[in-house]
């Protein structure tokens, strides 16, 4: 049979022979919040390295701006995006961007919804969908995925007008809809890492607070060893009494008559040092988020040259996380101008990551222009030659 009568009849179009069956649990749905994404909050909440990657990420994003050729289309983009309510606490579409990128990093997933205005013919606001309440279900063909919604601890279902819905994965595995945290693969390397913050937070309990051992020694003479449980005791409760007295701030001096000795418990003992392990873990965690050291607070030895190449490689990490969202933010355009009567289609012009690459535009431009001039100049004394 040819190919051809194939597209004809629409039975290549229905079906991908290399597709998997629908998982038969749950009416093949797939919850987006998994044990493992448990396990990402916990890292989050336990490692500020972590917590402080996935902030310096959303901000470094940047924001972006609606561009339409249409100047009255334009102007009301540019307006909703300042003042379109965001959830019950925020404005902007910034703000919804922010938190839309936070659910994709940290868990792999994020969605949000599209609340129409009462007359349905504008947008009146925009809600961050909590992956805890969402599942996936597989559509009827390998490209349609359907979104559902628990209420109540029921069942989830799919939810009644899914166009109102944006959603988006991180790296989703060939084949799954689910998609992956930038936190995957972690989990081990930060249970070891928390395993030795903990082993050194007991060390300065047990050897930074500093505890005495006072020893007695009786004489060899009958007077002393008659009375030494007596002397023991006096010792004790002057030693007590001395160590309550600097807890108040006030020094009093210790007085013992008799062979009496004081050492520091512990004092001999030295820490282990946690630097090395500490580093080893801390860079595994940099190499997977991918952040620079100098932007999380690691002073460690590096160059001019080196620092401005991991830049050039943190840009292209922010740009990947554009392209991730900007599907997102297109559909919640054009779905706004085709609900205020426009049929022209919308454009995202993102800000520049910083003033760095303004400053290398600009210089790049000069270069050209500088190099277009001296061309002229080179072309006009050829002629006249």
């Amino acid at each position: 049979m040819k190919f051809s009568n194939l597209w004809k009849r629409g039975e290549a179009a229905r079906s991908v022979q290399t597709a998997r069956e629908p998982c038969a649990a749950w009416n093949g749905m797939l919850p987006l919040y998994t044990r493992d994404c448990a396990v990402y909050d916990g890292l989050r909440r336990s490692i500020p390295v972590v917590d402080a990657a996935i902030d310096k990420i959303g901000r470094l994003t940047g924001g972006c701006r609606p561009v339409c050729s249409n100047p009255r289309a334009q102007a009301e983009l540019e307006q909703l995006f300042r003042e379109v309510p965001v959830g019950g606490m925020s404005q902007g579409f910034e703000a919804f961007l922010r938190q839309y990128l936070d659910s994709l990093l940290l868990y792999g997933n994020a969605a949000g919804e599209i609340v129409l205005s009462r007359d349905g013919e504008s947008i009146a606001g925009l809600y961050n969908a909590s992956v805890r309440n969402l599942h996936f279900q597989e559509g009827e063909s390998p490209f349609e995925v359907r979104v559902c919604a628990a209420r109540n601890g029921a069942v989830p279902v799919p939810v009644p007008y899914p166009q109102l819905i944006v959603c988006s994965a991180l790296n989703p595995p060939a084949g799954q809809l689910r998609g992956e945290s930038i936190l995957s693969g972690l989990p081990f390397v930060c249970d070891v890492l928390m395993k030795i913050y903990a082993s050194m937070g007991q060390n300065f309990e047990r050897i930074a607070n500093l505890r005495y051992a006072v020893t007695y020694k009786p004489g060899a003479g009958s007077l002393d060893r008659a009375y030494a449980k007596e002397i023991a005791g006096n010792i004790a409760r002057e030693w007590g009494d001395a160590m309550a007295s600097s807890k108040a701030g006030n020094i009093k001096d210790f007085v013992a008559v008799g062979d009496v000795d004081i050492k520091v418990i512990g004092a001999d003992n030295q820490m282990i040092d946690t630097e090395i392990p500490v580093r080893q873990m801390l860079e595994q965690i940099v190499a997977k988020l991918g952040i620079p050291p100098f932007l999380l607070g690691l002073n460690w030895s590096t160059t001019e040259r080196m620092s401005a190449q991991q830049a050039d490689i943190l840009t292209s990490e922010l740009e990947s996380y554009r392209r991730l969202v900007e599907p997102a933010i297109l559909k919640i355009c054009n779905l706004f101008l085709r609900l205020r009567g426009y049929t022209c289609e919308a454009g995202i012009a993102w800000d520049n990551i910083n003033l760095q690459d303004e400053l290398e535009l600009a210089n790049a431009r000069l270069t050209n222009l500088q190099a277009d001039q001296l061309e002229q100049q080179l072309q006009k004394e050829g002629n006249q030659i």
